[in-house]
């Protein structure tokens, strides 16, 4: 069995955004040779997160207006963990809903996502560089 490791590194100026890395996950699995496996992919950091879903710029926008509401950023001094200081306490709040890891089949080399499944990077309390780890085991 192959296994191949790969850190995808991200640096979003604004605060949140969502980055379709689906070709850059794609080109590990092509450089890691696998032709049948899995490939793993999760946020190295716990405020940004990894999904799939459609790479549309309406939903996008849906997505962060509903994160937004369920744990908007704002008043910072509403939340018990930015009395440590920090004001990024929304941003854990929205990578637990959106998720650590996607899991991702790999058939005849290509990755094996629905018709308009995309894998992305969300990130939710940006400025500064952050990573992804690409996990790929296979034959």
């Amino acid at each position: 069995m192959k296994s191949y490791r790969k850190e995808l590194f991200f640096h979003l100026e604004r605060r949140r955004g969502f980055v379709n890395i689906t070709p850059d996950v794609q080109a590990c699995v092509d450089e890691s040779g696998v032709r049948e496996g899995l490939a793993l992919v999760n946020s190295m950091h716990i405020t940004s997160s990894v999904f799939i879903n459609d790479d549309e710029s309406g939903l996008h926008h849906d997505f962060d207006s509903w994160l937004e509401k369920l744990a908007p950023h704002e008043p910072v001094s509403s939340y018990r963990h930015n009395d440590t200081g920090e004001d990024n306490a929304d941003a854990h709040l929205k990578r637990q809903i959106m998720g650590r890891e996607v899991v991702v089949a790999i058939t005849k080399g290509r990755l094996d996502l629905g018709t308009w499944e995309r894998i992305f990077y969300g990130e939710f309390d940006g400025g500064r560089r952050k990573r992804a780890l690409v996990k790929i085991i296979g034959e």
